[in-house]
């Protein structure tokens, strides 16, 4: 069973990932293309990232804050820590 999990403001945290992703990208003028050369994602998991629609692994998250010359916590900040399971789960 899938488990369900809010973020903020009822945001899944991969959503705001995406979110902060794809302002910190326009705001630098790089296309989805561009980023994907640059980290080695396939363009279309990056617009997968972006949408919140993916959830990109520790290595991937780190390559796109790299390529975009910030520090992984800029791109973490603030997202929800997931719920402890529960002891029946």
């Amino acid at each position: 069973m899938a488990m369900v999990v809010g973020g903020h403001d009822g945001v899944e945290p991969a959503a705001l990932f995406g979110v902060r992703l794809r302002r910190l990208r326009s705001s630098l003028g790089l296309t989805q293309e561009q980023l994907a050369l640059l980290t080695g994602i396939n363009p279309s998991n990056l617009g997968k990232i972006e949408r919140g629609t993916a959830n990109p692994s520790l290595a991937t998250m780190t390559r796109i804050a790299v390529a975009l010359g910030v520090d992984l916590g800029t791109l973490l900040s603030g997202v929800p820590p997931l719920p402890e399971p529960d002891a029946a789960d």
